[in-house]
């Protein structure tokens, strides 16, 4: 295709961002909610915010933020601030709204499995919608991108692969049978992402 016939790709506005990251983020914290009360796990910084909410007096919300805080040095050095002030933006909201969101829906008649699979395809679908709009949700979605924007690798399946570990290591806090609950989780999750976001197949900005 010639230089003349190839399409104009437009960036997102800046209302277009706000919305993405408040809609992206208010669907993964339903997900995270569905997680927390059936005693599942994820992985990346979420699975350790999960860690630490188990283990200690700390929220998800709070402690989510609190890891994050190291990655936003590498994410300035490598994707410049418009990126570090949407994914800090992005970890924001989601703190707020995961520790919201039980105040407005009522988890308790959960099936564990269900909640896995519902709750990792809604954070998927969350992450797709803050990775088009140039944010992410810090740690290791961090690294995640940095290593399929300089040597290809697919963020679904590199996430897949450390976020089984996480959960896998998890087996000292959580029931072995919600464990293994939690990787289907993750599975769902990174198909998603490993499905629908490939390099050159979306023509909006990031």
């Amino acid at each position: 295709m010639s230089t003349a016939e190839q399409p104009i790709v437009k960036k997102h506005t800046r209302l277009e961002d706000v919305q993405a990251v408040l809609l992206g983020t208010m669907i993964i914290a339903l997900g995270v909610n569905l997680y927390t009360h059936s005693g599942l796990l994820t992985g990346g910084s979420a699975g350790l915010a999960f860690l630490m909410k188990y283990a200690t007096p700390l929220s998800f919300g709070q402690a989510f933020f609190l890891i994050n805080l190291p990655f936003y040095a590498l994410a300035i050095m490598h994707f410049g601030w418009e990126f570090t002030i949407k994914t800090f933006l992005s970890v924001f909201s989601l703190s707020v709204f995961a520790d919201v969101t039980p105040m407005l829906v009522n988890f308790n008649e959960v099936n564990p499995l269900y909640a896995s699979i519902a709750g990792g395809f809604l954070m998927g679908v969350g992450f797709l919608m803050l990775f088009r709009h140039n944010a992410s949700l810090g740690g290791l979605n961090i690294l995640a991108r940095y290593l399929a924007e300089k040597y290809g690798i697919s963020m679904g399946k590199f996430q897949m692969a450390v976020d089984c570990m996480i959960v896998l290591m998890s087996v000292f806090i959580v029931d072995y049978t919600l464990i293994l609950i939690s990787v289907v989780g993750a599975v769902a999750l990174n198909m998603i992402i490993a499905v629908n976001h490939k390099p050159g197949r979306y023509m909006g900005n990031v």
